[in-house]
């Protein structure tokens, strides 16, 4: 009789308490070898492939793609093949796994695991990164990347793609096994998958337009002399009176549906922000009408949080509120607000006060490309020393960005406009760039935080 086992969830990333199912590569029944991939996980840092544990046949799968599965929980069940090789016991797998029978025995906390998908190293990113257009510092507008990686790319049913690319095809309805692919050794890219779902050429169970068209023309009389149901909302009954009104719990329609990966980790470490932070906010307008042109904003941005943190230490710092202890840095880590579709994420700019203009550039645009491929690392998420969001990509002058611990201080910059501006004789249009800084002000002084956006603003006036 074969032995059999159970695979718990292994923590996938530092801490996280759970991960989201994107796709199965096998189903129950099926036969896997020993570090074969099994399964695509969502977390919240990234879009993973995990291998199997064991050599033998899959008896059961806990759960379906978009569920959630909390970190060392059943993950799947095995019956061993001793006629396949397995992983001796002592040998460390980056795994937690079990025997089947003592169900109710709690499971060790598992050691991290590697991923399948390696993240892009710093020094392979390609200098044409930094010859790309400017979208912005940091929140949105961020460039897509459509490099695929020959090691990352996994042929399953006859299509070779990422995890990453994967899971967005999922989420936008896209049927890979139609998408026509264009990358390297017959890959399908991120560009690929979006292509696919802006012209809607490869929707998830779309019948094939051959087959479609004599369908809808077969059709077509009936359409005629049925009653047209109409989805659209009106004020008006079917007997053209006007309808009565109900409370939005009646009349609602949409289901709530659960946070995941991305998305819900935010909820989480906003809360906990929310729930720790003294938040106190100062804003004013940096003038830069001296600027020459050419200057990148963002290099700019980075530059002057730089300056400002060297002359107000504690500005760019960690602050243990339970210990009440402060910590100073004397390396300028930069997190980098990104905003995307799955949630926001807040890389790490590391030594930034080691930078000069064209190293920011490269950084950000590395940063960025990593984060829309779901394939920058883990450790890069966490561990910086001071934030920045340029919200003003999109719109807005003021804000109070959330300060998230352990950190001390957060930058936001708004939308550049021009105002009048006295001057010796009259007044001149200025550019002017609106700036908020959130404290924690556990941690730092009114004054401080005053002399730190003082130290910005003059930075940002020097015309280059």
């Amino acid at each position: 009789m074969s032995q059999t086992k159970n695979f718990n969830l292994p923590d996938l990333g530092e801490g996280l308490p759970d991960a989201t199912i994107v796709e199965w590569f096998v189903k129950e029944g099926d036969v896997i070898k020993l570090d074969e991939p099994l399964v695509s996980m969502e977390t919240a840092k990234a879009v993973v492939e995990v291998p199997s544990p064991f050599s033998g046949t899959v008896l059961k799968l806990s759960g379906a793609a978009g569920d959630i599965i909390t970190t060392g929980a059943v993950l799947a069940s095995f019956a061993l093949d001793p006629n396949l090789p397995q992983r001796a016991d002592g040998q460390d797998t980056g795994h937690s796994h079990g025997h089947a029978a003592p169900a109710a025995a709690a499971a060790p906390t598992p050691p991290p695991l590697p991923t399948a998908a390696a993240p892009v190293a710093a020094e392979e990113a390609k200098p044409a990164a930094a010859e790309r257009d400017d979208a912005g510092t940091v929140v949105g507008a961020m460039q897509s990347s459509n490099a695929v990686h020959a090691e990352q790319a996994l042929a399953v049913g006859g299509v070779k793609a990422v995890p990453a690319v994967r899971a967005t095809a999922r989420k936008l309805g896209v049927d890979l096994s139609r998408v026509r692919a264009t990358g390297a050794d017959g890959a399908v890219t991120m560009a690929d998958v979006k292509q696919a779902a802006a012209d809607g050429s490869a929707k998830i169970g779309a019948a094939p337009a051959a087959v479609a068209a004599p369908a809808a023309a077969a059709l077509a009389p009936a359409q005629v002399t049925a009653p047209v149901q109409s989805d659209a909302r009106t004020p008006l009954s079917a007997a053209g009176k006007p309808m009565r009104t109900q409370p939005p719990g009646v009349v609602a329609k949409g289901q709530p549906e659960p946070l995941k990966g991305v998305r819900r980790n935010m909820a989480r470490v906003m809360a906990d922000a929310h729930s720790k932070v003294v938040p106190t906010t100062l804003n004013d307008d940096a003038d830069i009408h001296a600027w020459l042109p050419g200057n990148d904003v963002t290099a700019r941005l980075v530059r002057s949080i730089v300056v400002a943190a060297q002359k107000v230490p504690a500005m760019n710092a960690w602050f243990d509120g339970e210990a009440l202890t402060r910590t100073l840095h004397a390396q300028v880590d930069i997190g980098i607000a990104v905003d995307t579709d799955d949630g926001l994420f807040v890389p790490a700019l590391r030594n930034a006060d080691m930078l000069d203009a064209r190293g920011i550039r490269e950084g950000v645009n590395r940063l960025r490309e990593q984060v829309e491929a779901r394939s920058i690392a883990a450790s890069e998420l966490s561990g910086y020393t001071i934030s920045l969001s340029n919200f003003g990509m999109f719109a807005g002058r003021y804000a109070t960005p959330v300060v998230v611990p352990p950190c001390v201080a957060i930058v936001g910059a708004g939308r550049a406009r021009h105002q009048m501006t006295p001057v010796m004789g009259g007044v001149e249009a200025h550019k002017v760039i609106p700036l908020s800084v959130t404290f924690d002000h556990r941690a730092a002084t009114g004054g401080e935080a005053a002399r730190f956006l003082r130290a910005m603003m003059d930075d940002l006036a020097l015309a280059s």
